[in-house]
């Protein structure tokens, strides 16, 4: 029976699924490793992670994996790649990584990106870039030449992390139009690397890596890799996005109007617009999708909330303990009161916030009484939290023209709380559709589009379905919407 694979590379673990070919169904998934992978924090800001260490749980999640389906690797016909967005890998000429990757919740080049859309204009900025520079991939880089120029003078390439993972795959250094796009690289007025920006910064053309198609062969799996993942040699690679479009196009989001959304350890909601349409302020960020071409464009708009799964992880880790599973803490946080009873959390507690202009205010507990309040309350109240951290990007969202009718969402990380569930549609007013899918799987139908085992996306999603569906319930509306008033004056004092 023949299968595709997908990878999906996040900040906490590496996830890999075997598709079957000829119903899009999930055979098998096994998460690597066990234990959530550890950041690097040398510095207030920073957050690094070695790009050794994600190829090393490939490399052990692929065998599992193999292991537990028990197929032979000559029906794995092609390979999908998903990513966490906006990291920096950088290799010598041997591909050897020359310093811990710098990964998408680092703080440092915030400065470095305010400096460069003064100096390049505002203007200039978001009608080309459609971003400011911020702190994505491109100032990262920037930072490496000022603060570590031993290390620049080595660079042969830089990547984003997909891109790292597809050279341990295949021994090739290839890039998408959508990477570049999410690095802010990519000059969306002259369909090209923006040279402008990389002048400014002082970086030459070269160390971008050559472009190859999101949906199409990128490369091979060379003998090497393919020995260390106990797969076929010349098995092609086929896919490859960022893990957000990749969320977006595991639910079937491809079209304008429609939104996905994901809970992980960052909140995303990422809606599709064919026209580039950008904030003024950066608070949400545009990029090529996926499926964009130069005569049909589509482009994604994304929102961000850095602490989101992160904060119930903090939870549980430091205040609830192993005896509490996370199916316990959504029971506990549901006794308590829609508002919690007066407390209110800001989440942002996991580097600079975009929604916040890429201020870095840290996570904050207002009203806590303790004559009042219990565990239950802190429970709901970060829950609730994120939820309102996420409606506070939703109104720039909406500013930009965009309707927040439906949300796709798959089943999983927060998603999985009812109090979660609920704060969201009640407070949006958007109806939830939770999905079959993950992003693994996403990389897996991206990679049979991408090798032409599936002729069009309609083949590839037959096997996506809606399993849960919640509505707002208007006589909770309104509770929600108090508490999301308190919630807001607790961010403006």
């Amino acid at each position: 029976m023949p299968y595709l694979l997908g990878y999906d590379l996040g900040s906490s673990s590496i996830k890999a699924t075997l598709l079957k070919v000829e119903n899009g169904e999930a055979s098998a998934s096994v998460t690597h490793p066990k234990q959530e992978m550890p950041m690097i924090s040398r510095k207030r800001g920073w957050a690094e992670q070695k790009p050794e260490m994600w190829w090393e749980n490939i490399c052990h999640a692929t065998r599992e994996l193999m292991h537990y389906a028990r197929i032979q690797k000559e029906e794995v016909l092609a390979i999908g790649i998903s990513y966490q967005m906006h990291g920096l890998v950088v290799v010598d000429r041997g591909h050897n990584a020359l310093r811990p990757s710098i990964i998408w919740c680092d703080s440092r080049a915030v400065d470095i990106g305010k400096k460069a859309f003064e100096k390049l204009g505002e203007e200039y900025c978001l009608s080309n870039l459609l971003n400011s520079p911020g702190n994505f991939t491109a100032s990262k880089l920037r930072w490496i030449k000022e603060q570590e120029p031993e290390v620049f003078d080595k660079i042969f390439k830089a990547m984003l992390p997909g891109d790292y993972i597809a050279m341990r795959l295949t021994s090739e250094i290839n890039t998408t139009i959508s990477g570049l796009s999410e690095g802010i690289f990519w000059n969306y007025l002259n369909q090209a690397p923006d040279d402008r920006l990389l002048e400014y910064y002082g970086i030459d053309s070269s160390m971008l890596p050559e472009i190859t198609p999101t949906f199409g062969i990128q490369g091979a799996l060379s003998a090497k890799a393919a020995e260390q993942l106990g797969l076929k040699q010349g098995t092609p690679v086929a896919y490859r996005a960022g893990d957000q479009p990749n969320n977006a196009f595991s639910l079937n989001v491809l079209r304008p109007g429609q939104i996905a959304a994901t809970a992980g350890t960052s909140g995303v909601v990422y809606g599709i617009l064919e026209s580039p349409t950008y904030d003024r302020r950066s608070r949400v960020n545009t990029f090529v999708h996926v499926n964009h071409k130069a005569d049909s464009p589509k482009y994604g708009v994304l929102l961000c909330v850095n602490g989101t799964g992160i904060l119930n992880s903090w939870l549980k880790n430091q205040l609830a303990g192993s005896k509490m599973s996370y199916d316990d803490m959504n029971d506990l946080a549901a006794e308590a009161p829609i508002g919690s009873d007066g407390l209110s959390f800001l989440p942002f507690g996991n580097g600079a916030e975009r929604i916040l202009e890429n201020h870095d205010i840290n996570a904050r507990i207002h009203g806590l009484n303790f004559n009042r309040h219990q565990f239950k309350h802190l429970l709901r109240a970060g829950q609730e939290g994120i939820v309102f951290a996420l409606n506070y990007g939703f109104d720039v969202m909406r500013q930009m023209g965009m309707e927040l009718q439906t949300v796709r969402a798959g089943k999983a990380n927060m998603f999985l709380s009812p109090v979660f569930r609920e704060a969201f549609c009640n407070l949006t007013g958007a109806v939830i559709e939770l999905c079959n899918t993950d992003g693994s799987q996403g990389a897996a139908r991206g990679a049979g589009v991408g090798a032409g085992i599936y002729r069009n996306f309609e083949e590839a999603f037959r096997g996506l379905r809606t399993i849960e569906s919640i509505s707002p319930n208007p006589q909770l509306m309104g509770a929600y919407e108090d508490a999301y008033h308190q919630w807001l004056n607790c961010l403006k004092h």
